[in-house]
Parts: C-alpha cells; sequence; structure tokens
C-alpha cells in the first residue's frame, strides 16, 4: 500500500469529554435526561397544532415545533452530544398517548432541536422503520437494521443518528455505546502500527445506494476511519462496508488492512469501554458518528404482530456541524455531508 497519506495522523491522546470509559459514562448523568410531565404536556400541544394544520412530520421545521419549557434541555445535550460524551438518551415520550402519525411528529419534532434529518436509504427516507424484515445480514447488500441479527460495533454513515423506541423485543436488543476516541488512545498507546491504515480510510461499498444505483459502486475515494482536522478528530467505522469495498473494486483486502479493522471493533466491545443500556418504550436515544460507536445484541420477536420490536430512526446533519476533510464528509458520492441517492439499485427488503 503505497499511497499517500493525504492528512497528518494524530500523534497525540484525546484527553477531553469525549473520550470515556463505560465506568465514567455509567457515572455522568450529563447525558440522560427524563422529561417532566409539564415537558411532556408541552410536546403533545405542540404535536396536536401542528398536527390539526394537517401538517407532517416532514413538513415541520425546528421553529415551528417550539418548546419553551424543554428546549434549553435541548440545547445542553446538544453539546453534549457535539462537544461531550457523543451520546444523549431522552425519556419519558408517553408513546401511548399518541397514534403513529403523531408520534412520528412529536419524535421529529424533537429531534429538530439536534439536527437536520437526511435521507438514509434509496427510498429517500428521511425517517425509517427499524424492525426485523427477514433480511439476511450475511447477504453483502443487507443494511442491519432491516434484521435481528446482532449487530457489530460501527458508525452510521452519517453525522447523528437518532432512535426512538416504540416496541421492545420478546428478548434481547440490548444497546451497546463505545468512545471511539478512547479506542484511539488505546490503538496510539497499544497497537500504533494500525494507525496509518486506519487514517488512510477505505473505499466504501455503496449497496446500490449511490448516484448511480449501481448494485457495485463504490465510493470515488478512501474514507479515513479516523480523521483529524482543524484540531479535532473524526471518525467512520464500517467494516463490512470497508471489507466489501475493496472486493467491489476487485482490489485485494489486504492482512494489515483486516488487522486494523478487527483491532478497532475488539476494543470497542471490551466491557470497560463498551456501555451497555435498554432502551425502553418513549426512550429516544441520539449519537454523534463522529466520536461514537454503537452496536446491539441479536433480539427475538414477540409471534404477536403489535409486540414485535419497533424503532423509529433518524439520520441527521447536527446543527452544531464541525469542520471535516471533503474525502471524510462525502461518504455516499452526493456531496459534503449528502445522504444515500434515492433510486432502485439496493437489493433488501425495506
Amino acid at each position: 500500500m503505497n499511497e499517500i497519506l493525504k492528512h497528518p495522523i494524530l500523534d497525540q491522546p484525546i484527553c477531553d469529554r469525549t473520550a470515556w470509559t463505560s465506568a465514567e459514562l455509567e457515572a455522568d448523568r450529563a447525558w440522560r435526561y427524563t422529561m417532566t410531565s409539564v415537558e411532556c404536556d408541552e410536546v403533545f400541544s405542540a404535536t396536536m397544532a401542528l398536527r390539526a394544520k394537517g401538517m407532517r412530520a416532514e413538513d415541520i421545521t425546528r421553529e415551528q415545533f417550539d418548546l419553551p419549557t424543554l428546549q434549553p434541555t435541548l440545547a445542553e445535550l446538544a453539546q453534549e452530544i457535539e462537544h461531550g460524551r457523543g451520546v444523549a438518551v431522552v425519556r419519558g415520550l408517553p408513546v401511548d398517548a399518541y397514534d403513529d402519525t403523531a408520534l412520528c411528529l412529536a419524535y421529529w419534532g424533537i429531534v429538530l432541536h439536534f439536527g437536520t434529518p437526511m435521507s438514509q436509504n434509496s427510498k429517500g427516507q428521511r425517517m425509517a422503520e427499524v424492525s426485523d424484515r427477514g433480511n439476511d445480514l450475511s447477504l453483502t447488500n443487507t443494511r442491519g437494521y432491516s434484521t435481528s441479527a446482532r449487530l457489530g460495533p460501527h458508525t452510521d454513515m452519517c453525522e447523528m443518528t437518532s432512535l426512538l423506541c416504540v416496541q421492545t423485543a420478546l428478548e434481547g436488543g440490548e444497546s451497546q455505546v463505545a468512545s471511539a476516541m478512547t479506542v484511539f488512545n488505546r490503538l496510539l498507546d497499544e497497537h500504533p502500527e494500525h494507525l496509518e491504515v486506519l487514517f488512510r480510510g477505505f473505499y466504501h461499498d455503496l449497496r446500490g445506494e449511490g448516484p448511480t444505483a449501481s448494485i457495485d459502486e463504490v465510493t470515488h475515494h478512501r474514507v479515513p476511519v479516523y480523521s483529524y482536522h482543524e484540531g479535532r478528530l473524526s471518525f467512520s467505522f464500517n467494516p463490512k462496508t470497508s471489507k466489501n469495498g475493496a472486493l467491489k473494486r476487485g482490489d485485494a483486502f489486504l492482512p494489515e488492512e483486516q488487522a486494523a479493522l478487527d483491532c478497532v471493533s475488539d476494543l470497542a466491545a471490551q466491557p470497560e469501554l463498551s456501555h451497555s443500556m435498554w432502551l425502553e418504550r418513549g426512550d429516544i436515544q441520539i449519537v454523534n458518528n463522529h466520536s461514537v460507536l454503537h452496536s446491539r445484541n441479536e433480539y427475538k420477536d414477540a409471534l404477536d404482530q403489535g409486540r414485535r420490536r419497533k424503532l423509529y430512526r433518524i439520520w441527521m446533519q447536527s446543527n452544531l456541524s464541525r469542520a471535516l476533510t471533503p474525502e471524510f464528509a462525502d461518504r455516499y458520492n452526493t456531496g459534503p455531508r449528502g445522504g444515500v441517492a434515492v433510486g432502485d439499485g439496493a437489493r433488501y427488503e425495506f
């Protein structure tokens, strides 16, 4: 591998709040918040006022979803996501008080206070249902959110990911998060041999979700796993699309590349670094994909269709976006911070 690195490799550890262990995250209350009854009523009133006007979730703006009591807390959590722990959980949305249309509107209105929703699949959906559609994760083009399989540590190809838990699984489905900054510190200290590969990055398989709608399209350039720019370290990690990108290009996937990805996965899964949490009904989780890896245990659904695990997911551009290098910011061949292209090339069930 003789390609010249475009940007420098950071050689100093991250020593701020973005680097944490599981125990440190558990002891910190700043990233978790349970809404009061007054705040829940405020969300309900804002939702019903907009619904009475016939507005859909995707039609509304942050200014229209006014939350004068809750908004200061959401602003603090937004700072925590971008400059602090990189994860937040807002609890207590009374999902049973809403029908499905109103629930989507309420969820959308809340997350607008963190970022701008963007396309996350080839249908152009900005809000998608996370549930098991019987897809096989072992197949090259399958998206993990449409399966019940265990999902290893990874990031989504966007700045922030949000989930609203509508219904829990019969068994399993526990969520995990880990600090990519702490993983970097461990790499720097214990496995510096992997840093060049990780800062160089990988061509990613777009799974038919790029602008050409070709199932064999990959990113135009390598997307770094770690990218250091204007004083901040950012992260993007998907082992499956990294490896499949090389295969679809006809490139050999080198042993040192596999070793680097495996090392990141192994470090992020260590009990000391990986923090587990159950998302209960009405919980909204938001993660910063530039600083946090997330994963999920395998789950088993109930036979009753109404009791099957169901979450809503929104990909977002952060309201507090950091500066990014062009090759790190463009991960779908749709331009800097662009989402999934709309087309018919993807081969999986929605």
